[in-house]
């Protein structure tokens, strides 16, 4: 299963359309493992791009811990879980806490 996380300054991203980059991470859920971890550069914030963006890079698992309710509409359309809210700052353990269900997440910092 392929995961997203947004990230800026090497932690996750506050509000995913601002971040600099996005994680890519690869996991083996059966096993809670990293399989590849693969940083690249956001293309931009522009409306609608990044759900279909990351649909194109395979990505099942948006973890953010913000979004606006307009964004995640746009990932449910491209098949792609939201999970929002996440309190963990570094990218790979966000992804195996999804994994394993002991992801901790607040309230959605995004008001639009």
């Amino acid at each position: 299963m392929r995961y997203a996380v947004p990230v800026s300054n090497g932690k996750v991203a506050m509000h995913f359309g601002h971040c600099e980059h996005f994680a890519l991470i690869d996991a083996d859920e059966a096993k809670n493992t990293i399989l590849m971890k693969e940083v690249v550069a956001s293309p931009g914030h522009q409306p609608g791009l990044l759900p279909v963006w990351l649909a194109e890079q395979g990505v099942s698992v948006i973890i953010a811990s913000g979004m606006g309710s307009r964004a995640q509409s746009l990932f449910k359309e491209n098949r792609i879980q939201v999970v929002i809210g996440a309190l963990e700052g570094d990218p790979e353990k966000a992804v195996l806490d999804c994994v394993s269900g002991m992801l901790a997440t607040g309230d959605n910092i995004c008001d639009h």
